[in-house]
């Protein structure tokens, strides 16, 4: 099989392992973990894991003194800022709204590339900019997030601030991709994450009683912590390197699809006409923002 192709498979498979997190977190959490505590789990297992797939592997150990801040932000970004944040927002919202939410991640890129990267604000983008922030102001405004006496617009806005951290955590390591392999970032990312989140978490993480799990329960975590942590972000990271940043960002459309499919059939959540008009807008921003001009890619 070609590389193109297995990377191609490993980010289809990152955002299915994505997408089923958004309801097997809500399995766990807050029932059986408190959002941050089940972070420092995620990511401590997680990062063993990574380093045991190191050592079988014998790759390179260290990291370049000029990367260290490079490699401590994508740490911030990708993995402290947007998991805790991630799994906070999604106890106080509902999957659907959630996934949605997500969509916006596209839309972020463009405005942070407006802003920081100074690139060109053509009537193409600020329309779908427009738009897209049309269809996630309609989906927070449709108070359909969680039930009754939930905060499930605060929900909302945390999902919205981790769909930020994790573009710019997308924009961020690229080019340490260009200069790793895709275990070893991922490894570091990891190692400074839990770094950040130890002293946050650990407290909650100490009041977890494992032993009022069921076989279920148990599923539901392992599932959280082996597909929607560890492979998925060691397939993202491998995404990342053979197809480029904008390729691998691309499949996050694919994400909701699998999560609201997911949400209705197995969790019995609604997909509402206001959700469906919500979608159809910020699907429609996230193209037209897209679109260039010509032949240029």
């Amino acid at each position: 099989m070609k590389t193109t192709t297995k990377a191609h498979l490993a980010v289809l498979g990152t955002n299915l392992f994505f997408a089923a997190n958004f309801s097997l977190v809500k399995v766990v959490s807050p029932a059986l973990f408190r959002p941050f505590g089940l972070n420092i789990f995620r990511v401590s297992i997680s990062l063993v894991l990574f380093w045991l797939l190191w050592a079988a592997r014998r790759g390179p150990a260290g990291i370049r003194k000029q990367d260290i801040g490079r490699f401590f932000l994508c740490g911030l970004t990708g993995v402290a800022i947007n998991q805790m944040l991630f799994v906070r927002g999604l106890t106080l919202t509902s999957t659907v709204h959630a996934a949605l939410l997500m969509l916006t991640t596209p839309l972020l890129i463009t405005l942070f590339a407006l802003w920081a990267l100074r690139e060109k604000l053509t009537p193409a983008k600020g329309a779908g900019l427009l738009l897209g922030g049309c269809g996630a102001a309609l989906l927070i405004a449709s108070r359909e997030g969680g039930a009754p006496g939930e905060h499930y617009l605060f929900g909302d806005l945390l999902i919205l601030v981790n769909a930020i951290s994790y573009a710019v955590y997308f924009i961020l390591v690229k080019p340490l991709m260009q200069r790793y392999s895709p275990l070893h970032v991922v490894r570091w990312v990891f190692t400074f994450g839990l770094l950040i989140i130890f002293p946050i978490g650990i407290s909650e993480a100490m009041d977890v009683r494992f032993s009022s799990f069921d076989a279920g329960q148990w599923a539901a975590f392992g599932s959280v912590v082996l597909t929607g942590t560890f492979l998925a972000y060691l397939f993202n990271a491998y995404g990342i390197q053979h197809l480029g940043a904008g390729t691998t960002g691309a499949y996050i459309y694919t994400q909701p699809v699998f999560a609201v499919a997911i949400a209705t059939l197995f969790f019995g959540e609604s997909l509402s006409l206001a959700r469906v008009r919500a979608a159809v807008l910020i699907f429609g921003g996230v193209f037209i923002a897209g679109r260039q001009r010509g032949n240029k890619p």
